[in-house]
């Protein structure tokens, strides 16, 4: 957890108890509310991150020479709206495999659109057509899951499967 989400949390945890005080409870389940999600969307944003850096450490044992680069409170834009969140590039050579992820933080950072609770994009250097688009939802199950938004608007489950073929990608030789 980055500084900044201890910040939030303190924050949160802070308006809960003065919403409470105040006999606010529809405020104070509100933010109980924002709570489980945010700790939904941290869920999924480590099972992404920590699978594609696992991947890569594995291609590495075997001696892919992927170097795994990672930035935290890293601000990216999709659509009108701001994410923040986390960035992860894994190199090899002069080919990269990024994945941003992360959900609008405060009201003026905008929203998620399509219903979801983060975004993330994997982008491939030189191969844009390999890109994907991802949306975290909550699945009937209340656990988080990636879908694959298409361009057409149909959404499939990410797995990780999937993510061995971005890998695979990165290290195919053009």
């Amino acid at each position: 957890m980055t500084e900044l989400d201890q910040a939030w949390e303190l924050a949160l945890v802070e308006a809960k108890r003065r919403a409470r005080a105040a006999g606010r409870a529809d405020i104070a389940d509100y933010l109980d509310l924002r709570a489980q999600n945010d700790l939904l969307r941290r869920t999924g944003i480590d099972w992404l991150t920590n699978t594609l850096i696992s991947l890569a450490a594995d291609a590495n044992r075997a001696g892919a020479g992927i170097s795994i680069e990672q930035a935290d409170a890293h601000r990216f834009r999709r659509g009108s709206a701001t994410m923040i969140g986390s960035k992860l590039i894994l190199r090899r050579g002069v080919r990269a495999l990024t994945v941003e992820s992360g959900w609008p933080r405060t009201p003026r950072d905008g929203f998620v659109s399509g219903g979801g609770l983060a975004y993330a994009t994997i982008k491939h250097f030189g191969r844009h057509r390999a890109n994907a688009e991802l949306l975290l939802a909550q699945s009937s199950n209340g656990v988080p899951q990636w879908l694959i938004t298409e361009r057409a608007g149909e959404r499939s489950a990410l797995t990780e499967t999937q993510l061995r073929n971005h890998l695979s990608i990165l290290l195919s030789e053009l």
